[in-house]
Parts: structure tokens; C-alpha cells; sequence
């Protein structure tokens, strides 16, 4: 197993974050690699090897929730406005101007968020899985509500009563279990490029699939799952090690912050500056291909790259094809 760098600590927007960091300090600009749900700076494991002994700065944060950073009560503490802020007040702490903000999933969201609220702190931004789109025409909870019904997970989510959080903190190895593997093989209509995008307020998954997460956790039986695994057991005993001590709501707590992101977004140029890279996934149901479609009219000076054969765990199902293009557009692009 991989093994990270000394686990670090800044204190930033009022909480104490834990992160890693490798290669030469005096490389610039750095990388910031921020995970998504349910993930944690550990996710980057290959990309942090990969990079560092490249000569690149790799800087990878436990974000707000997760792992080793505090996870505060408020769910009000987990909107845009202090997930961003955070990666800011750690570019502080190391004394670093400008960075390449790189995201997956989760972790998507908030860098495409970067150069649109702290426009001086990114030198540039690469989305895997996760495009960037505009604001959507209404609550995307609304949106997610009508087009999947009750029982997708974002909208559960927003009800602490349906008890997700503990419907997954109470089987955490059979959750990271159910998530952490490659899809079956298929060549369906959300997994083509060539589909047009349909409309999700930045999801991309088909109406018709079942994303009853919680209840899909609950009933799941390993022995009867044949897709392939993605961790080895020693991998897998991290993220479960990790989750069984933090819990989940943390990270849920990004979800219940939507309609808020959305209402205090109203005011925001949604045009995305900088040098941008959007890495697709082939076989992500969730977020497709199709997602990034038209992305071009709000990141001008923007590359995609699609990842073959990779479902939505795409920098840890393709490590090394993820690694290599990293590499490859960071010393292209900014040197």
C-alpha cells in the first residue's frame, strides 16, 4: 500500500485542518487536491506519489468534516462560502499566493468555486468527474426532487429524520464496500459521450436510475455483488478505520448546504477565468460525460480528457492514466 506523508496541521477559517504534502517546496504553483463524498485526502494516495516525485507540489487536505479536520455542529459551517474559504486560509498557512485547485465528486464543486470567489488565490483548476455549470433556474433540490423522486440520495439527505447518517455509520464497511467498485462493463446511453447532456443542475445521472443510496447500503449483501473491487483490503481498512471514527455527517453536511449555495450564489459571474481542465469519466453514471457538455461557454480557455474503462472513482480506478495527465497539462499550461 502506498504509503502518505507526515500528517500536517493548519489552523484556517476558524478550524484546524489536517493535510499532507509532498514534493519541493520551491516548485509553483502547487496542486491542492481535494476529495469528494465519501472520500478523504487518502483518496489522492497514488496522485500524491505520482506528482511529487515528478518534481510537482502536491498539497492534499482532509477537508471541513472529514478525517482529521473538525467537523463543527452547524450544518450552516458546510456552505460554499466556508469550504472555499478554508483552501484560502491553507494557502496562508504555507505562505503560497496562487494554486492549481484540482477536484473529484465533491471536491468538483468547491474548485470550480475557487476562481469565481477568490479569484486571486487559482492559477488554475482541473474538475474530474464534476464539470462546472451554470446557476441553475431553480432550488437544485427542487430540481433533483422532481426529476428522481424522494428517495435520491441528495434529497434524503436534506432530512436528518430519514437518518442517513446513521444508516451508513452503522454498516461502514459494507458502505465503502457498495461505493468503492468499478461498474459492470455496459455501453449505455449515460456512459456515451456523443448523448446530448440532459439538464441537472451539474448531475448528469439518468432519470431512470435507482440512487436510493441509504436504503441500498442497508440491504446490501457483498457476497452477491460481482463487480470488481477497487481497494485493496489494506486500503479499505483506511476508509473504514477512518469513517467508524468521524462518522459521516460531516460530509452529508456539504449536501444540506445546496439550497443555500444556490440562494447566495445569485450574484456571482459564473464564468470560470483561469486555465481549466475537465477530466471525464467513461463510465460514471452519475456524472457522465454528457455533464461536461457545453461547459465551454462559462470556461473559456478550457481541455477535456476523457478516462477510458473508469466508473466514478476515477483517480483510483486509473491512477496512473489520472497521474499522467496531471503532470502533462500542469507543466504544459503553467510551467
Amino acid at each position: 500500500m502506498i504509503e502518505m506523508p507526515p500528517l500536517q496541521f493548519a489552523q484556517t477559517n476558524g478550524i484546524r485542518m489536517g493535510f499532507y504534502e509532498a514534493g519541493p517546496v520551491s516548485d509553483t504553483p502547487p496542486l491542492v487536491l481535494c476529495h469528494g463524498w465519501p472520500e478523504i485526502a487518502f483518496s489522492w494516495r497514488h496522485q500524491i506519489k505520482a506528482l511529487s516525485e515528478a518534481g510537482i507540489r502536491v498539497i492534499a487536505p482532509d477537508q471541513r468534516g472529514y478525517g482529521a479536520t473538525d467537523r463543527p455542529e452547524a450544518v450552516e459551517a458546510y456552505d460554499l462560502d466556508h469550504l472555499t474559504g478554508d483552501l484560502v486560509g491553507l494557502l496562508d498557512h504555507l505562505e503560497i499566493d496562487r494554486a492549481v485547485f484540482v477536484g473529484h465528486d465533491w471536491g468538483g464543486f468547491v474548485v470550480w468555486q475557487m476562481p469565481l470567489r477568490h479569484p486571486a488565490r487559482v492559477a488554475g483548476v482541473v474538475g474530474i468527474n464534476t464539470p462546472h455549470t451554470a446557476r441553475a433556474p431553480a432550488d437544485p433540490i427542487a430540481i433533483y426532487r422532481q426529476r428522481f423522486g424522494d428517495s435520491m440520495y441528495i434529497v434524503q439527505f436534506q432530512d436528518p429524520a430519514r437518518h442517513p447518517d446513521r444508516i451508513f455509520g452503522s454498516r461502514v464497511a459494507e458502505t465503502f464496500d457498495f461505493f468503492m467498485r468499478k461498474p459492470m462493463p455496459r455501453r449505455d446511453e449515460a456512459s456515451r459521450k456523443d448523448k446530448p447532456a440532459q439538464p441537472a443542475a451539474g448531475i448528469g445521472a439518468s432519470s431512470k436510475l435507482n440512487m436510493a443510496f441509504p436504503q441500498m447500503v442497508e440491504a446490501y449483501d457483498a457476497r452477491r455483488d460481482l463487480r470488481q473491487k477497487i481497494l485493496s483490503p489494506e486500503e479499505m481498512q483506511v476508509f473504514v478505520e477512518t469513517f467508524s471514527r468521524t462518522g459521516f455527517t460531516g460530509g452529508i453536511n456539504w449536501y444540506r448546504n445546496i439550497s443555500r449555495n444556490w440562494a447566495r450564489a445569485a450574484e456571482l459571474d459564473h464564468t470560470v477565468r483561469v486555465p481549466s481542465l475537465m477530466i471525464m469519466a467513461e463510465h460514471d453514471a452519475v456524472l457522465p460525460p454528457s455533464a461536461a457538455d457545453g461547459m465551454e461557454a462559462i470556461v473559456p480557455d478550457l481541455e477535456k480528457y476523457l478516462v477510458r474503462d473508469s466508473g466514478h472513482w476515477t483517480q483510483q480506478e486509473q491512477p496512473d492514466e489520472v497521474s499522467g495527465k496531471l503532470i502533462e497539462w500542469r507543466r504544459r499550461r503553467l510551467g
